[in-house]
């Protein structure tokens, strides 16, 4: 098995079902994305190269954040920054908070935004 899987098998629910739910929409709505395992967390890169979006667990929740950030326009008002400069997230304390039609929004902008610079 993979280490990016490895990880999320290995999350305590509710973070398992949210991570493993999130994999299928990630991979579902952006069939070119690869799912690596960088930063000891599951990392999706567009090629092998390219930094796209990875899924961690943190204090509580499932952060999915995107690696140009700072390029996103739709749903600021559920993106969280708090610390960052440049990337953005979704956060989810449980499966019923994920909303597949704001997240595959947000998935497909930050496609689009992909080969801008990192930052502004």
């Amino acid at each position: 098995m993979k280490p990016a899987e490895q990880y999320i098998l290995n999350q305590k629910e509710p973070f398992k079902s949210i991570m493993l739910h999130l994999q299928v929409v990630i991979e579902t709505t952006l069939p070119d994305v690869v799912l690596l395992y960088k930063y000891k967390i599951p990392f999706y890169y567009v090629g092998a190269k390219q930094p796209f979006c990875y899924m961690a667990c943190a204090k509580g929740y499932v952060d999915v954040c995107f690696w140009h950030g700072t390029h996103l326009t739709k749903h600021t008002d559920k993106l969280v920054s708090k610390g960052r400069k440049y990337m953005k997230s979704l956060r989810y304390f449980n499966a019923d908070e994920v909303d597949e039609e704001i997240l595959i929004e947000i998935l497909k902008e930050a496609y689009s935004v992909k080969d801008r610079m990192y930052y502004k």
